[in-house]
């Protein structure tokens, strides 16, 4: 009696665990985005590329898709097409902070093209957070906004040995900051140190996998493009096109948006 008394103790309590797994793994997947989406997607497109206003605005409005635009205000864009990164950020685009110079340590593998007034390992703490923060002035003076999100030059984020992202948390409202796969939960996301993919030739469905994974985990996908059908670090204008026919065509499962937005609900949302 006494075997099967402990074992039928021993299934309860494999019961009750197992309930109490399954419940906390819920909770912590298990996150509430606008309009019940199943996942939250941000687009952005850094470096203020000539293609990025011939071809993925053009593709962006047709789908009627909102993304982020990180400037680097050294770009010669800024001076020749000023009106026409005015005019987007009038249409509910944001004009993200990516710098002024776009410095980048030159000492890491492959970064021979670094110049050396712009090598980050040569650059000084504090120079570097009045350089951003002054960027953000300059968009002000560009959008009217106060509120915005920055993307880490390169990823590149140690100066004088110190990590001066950690430093511009005040400064903005999210930052996205390094290479990576989404979160597999919402309680591990930081918005302040976001994970995202940086393509480069690349084919649509490589796209719409990793948004997929955002998906299957409930949480936020983040795509990092640079140039569209032209300039550097290149996405074609097909993959691209391909990528927002999906998501248009799966509106009720992604919330696609600025990541000023999606920081903002966030930020409401405690995360």
């Amino acid at each position: 009696m006494k075997i099967i008394f402990d074992s039928v103790i021993y299934v309860k309590i494999l019961l009750v665990c197992t309930l109490l797994i399954n419940t906390d793994s819920q909770a912590e997947t298990h996150f509430k985005w606008p309009n019940n989406a199943k996942a939250a997607v941000s687009l952005s497109y850094d470096d203020a590329l000539d293609s990025q206003l011939d071809n993925a605005l053009p593709a962006l409005i047709k789908h009627n898709i909102k993304a982020t635009f990180y400037l680097s205000l050294t770009s010669n864009t800024i001076s020749t097409r000023l009106n026409e990164w005015r005019a987007l950020a009038k249409l509910g685009y944001e004009l993200g902070n990516h710098s002024i110079n776009h410095a980048c340590r030159g000492s890491l593998p492959g970064r021979e093209w670094v110049p050396a007034h712009n090598d980050l390992d040569k650059k000084f703490f504090l120079a570097i957070i009045q350089e951003i923060q002054t960027a953000n002035s300059f968009l002000q003076a560009i959008d009217g906004e106060k509120l915005r999100t920055f993307t880490v030059p390169c990823t590149d984020q140690i100066v004088e040995n110190k990590n001066y992202v950690h430093a511009l948390q005040d400064s903005f409202i999210g930052i996205k900051s390094h290479v990576g796969q989404p979160a597999k939960n919402m309680t591990t996301f930081d918005r302040f140190n976001a994970p995202f993919m940086a393509p480069s030739n690349v084919t649509g469905q490589a796209l719409i996998d990793y948004v997929k994974q955002a998906k299957k985990y409930g949480t936020i996908a983040h795509i990092t493009f640079h140039g569209i059908g032209g300039d550097h670090l290149s996405v074609s204008n097909k993959a691209h096109s391909t990528l927002l026919a999906y998501l248009s065509k799966n509106k009720k499962d992604y919330w696609v948006d600025t990541y000023r937005n999606i920081s903002q609900y966030l930020a409401k949302s405690n995360h």
